[in-house]
C-alpha cells in the first residue's frame, strides 16, 4: 500500500521531529537536578520513542500497531495556581554547559506544544486511516505531556497563569448563550 506524496512527507517531518525530541529529551534527562522532572522525561522519552517505533513499523510493513494511550496527568481546577506572583525577571542563559531545571521543563514544554500542534496537522493531510490515527493518538499524547509539564511548572512558580478581574471573564464569555433544545441546525420542528 503506497503512501501519498503529502502524508509522505507529512509522517517524514513528524518522524524527524519525533527523532529530535528523543535526543534533546535524553540530553535534558542528564542534565537536570530535580529527581521528579528527571523521572517525568524518562517517562516521555518512551513514550516518544513508543510513537516513533510505531510510526515506522507502519511505514515498512503496512501492519498496523495498537497504540497505547497513556493516562492524562489527573490534575483540578483547585490544584492549578492563578495569578502572577512577583514573577522573575528571565533573560536568555548564554554560553553555559548546563542547562538549570526551569530552562529544561520550558523547552520540553515547547517541545510537546509544537508536537501536539504538527502531528494534529500532518493527520488533517493523511489518507492513510491508520497512519491519521497514529498521528492523532501522538497528538493527545503530546498534549497530555504538555500539561503534566505545564503543571510541574505551575507548582514551582515557573509559569504562572495570569486572570483577568472575575466581572470582565464573565462578561465576555456569557455573552454566548446555549442554544435551545429541540432546535435543528436552524430547522424547525415542523419541517420534520
Amino acid at each position: 500500500m503506497p503512501f501519498g506524496a503529502h502524508e509522505t512527507m507529512e509522517v517524514h517531518e513528524i518522524l524527524s521531529e519525533k527523532k529530535g525530541m528523543i535526543e534533546h529529551f535524553s540530553m535534558y534527562e542528564q542534565q537536570c537536578q530535580d529527581p521528579n522532572l528527571r523521572e517525568m522525561l524518562h517517562r516521555h522519552i518512551q513514550s516518544a520513542i513508543q510513537g516513533y517505533n510505531q510510526l515506522i513499523s507502519y511505514t515498512h510493513d503496512y501492519q498496523t500497531a495498537q497504540a497505547k494511550m497513556m493516562p492524562m496527568h489527573a490534575a483540578h481546577n483547585h490544584d492549578i495556581r492563578y495569578g502572577l506572583h512577583n514573577p522573575s525577571p528571565t533573560a536568555p542563559q548564554m554560553g553555559t554547559a548546563r542547562m538549570n531545571d526551569q530552562s529544561i521543563a520550558g523547552s520540553v514544554l515547547s517541545a510537546h506544544k509544537n508536537s501536539a500542534k504538527n502531528q494534529m496537522s500532518a493527520a488533517l493531510e493523511c489518507a492513510d486511516p491508520n497512519v491519521r490515527q497514529m498521528l492523532v493518538n501522538g497528538s493527545v499524547m503530546c498534549a497530555n505531556e504538555a500539561y503534566e509539564v505545564f503543571n510541574y511548572m505551575n507548582h514551582r512558580g515557573w509559569y504562572q497563569v495570569p486572570t483577568m478581574n472575575d466581572h470582565t471573564a464573565k462578561t465576555m464569555l456569557h455573552h454566548y448563550q446555549p442554544i435551545p433544545q429541540g432546535t435543528m441546525g436552524g430547522m424547525g420542528t415542523d419541517m420534520m
